[in-house]
């Protein structure tokens, strides 16, 4: 009988799924610390986690029968994937089920900071009915600069073409010809920066594309250029994205993720030119059901020794 640990809320649907296979057993313990993860380890052959718990090389060493380590969602940062390898941990993962739901977060963003949506919802609300306060820019005609052009940005891509915006993509992993093939130009990361008139964020994070945006990067963008990030925090150095904001070199944000969550002391918090979210990119119902469904099936089809479909740390 293999026993899996899930320490961070799972969809019903994983959950469901998991009372009904042979073989497995589960219990579903969250919030628990470092050493509380540490001293029960041993117990499981499995873990599933989301980005609540970050399995660092302590846990996974304590883990002394530990098999797999299944992320629910597609970002491995939170995750000491060399301590892994290291002990024999295989690390899978859920690349494509929440990507629509992430690929309609960045639109909603886009449209709420070019019209004004969040805000003036607050002061209606407020009993106030400002209407020239509130006069916003179309997304028709303008340049979307898309970095990391990967499955999610090619959603991002096929959305915004829809309303009538022109794609240029960065991304050193794809060749020309494939963007070319979805009418997306490839271009060099200085000259998106110098061309887009919105930017949308779709990297994960490495040594590479942490902190990326940061004062350099913003001062070759246009003056009034915007920013979405519905990725990762840590592509952003916050301090250098509210100066941005602040002084108007950027007209506007919208950000669903933050380099510590929540985001406790983040500059950005509050600005009056930000639109924030509490991480809500995965959060529909149907993203948090095939989530759970896919990685509870990686993680079961791993410790029946079959090879899994998402195997990140291969």
């Amino acid at each position: 009988m293999h026993k899996i640990l899930i320490s961070d809320k799972l969809g019903q649907a994983g959950l469901d799924l998991l009372e009904t296979l042979d073989g497995v057993s589960y219990e579903m313990k969250t919030g628990l610390s470092k050493d509380e993860l540490i001293a029960i380890m041993p117990e499981y052959d499995g873990l599933i986690i989301r980005s609540g718990t970050s399995p660092d090389a302590d846990i996974i060493a304590a883990g002394t029968n530990l098999k797999v380590i299944g992320r629910a969602g597609i970002g491995v940062d939170n995750i000491d994937l060399a301590a892994a390898t290291k002990h024999g941990v295989k690390v899978v993962n859920t690349p494509r089920a929440n990507s629509i739901a992430t690929a309609e977060q960045t639109l909603a963003l886009m449209l709420t900071i070019n019209r004004f949506t969040a805000h003036s919802h607050g002061s209606v609300a407020a009993g106030n009915w400002n209407r020239g306060d509130y006069v916003g820019t179309e997304l028709h005609s303008k340049t979307l600069g898309v970095i990391g052009f990967g499955y999610i940005g090619r959603l991002v891509t096929a959305r915004a073409q829809a309303f009538g915006m022109k794609v240029v993509a960065y991304d050193p992993y794809v060749t020309a010809e494939a963007a070319a093939e979805l009418d997306v130009q490839l271009l060099s990361l200085d000259d998106l920066l110098a061309s887009a008139d919105i930017f949308t964020l779709h990297a994960i994070v490495t040594d590479e594309t942490k902190e990326m945006i940061n004062s350099d990067t913003i001062n070759k963008m246009k003056d009034g250029a915007m920013i979405i990030n519905v990725a990762r925090g840590k592509l952003i150095n916050e301090n250098d994205l509210a100066v941005a904001l602040t002084s108007g070199k950027l007209a506007a944000a919208g950000l669903d993720v933050f380099y510590s969550e929540p985001p406790e002391g983040s500059p950005l918090i509050g600005l009056p030119n930000v639109t924030h979210t509490p991480h809500l990119g995965a959060s529909s119902k149907e993203a948090q059901a095939a989530v759970g469904i896919q990685i509870v099936e990686q993680v079961v089809k791993t410790l029946n020794g079959e090879t899994p479909d998402f195997w990140v740390n291969k």
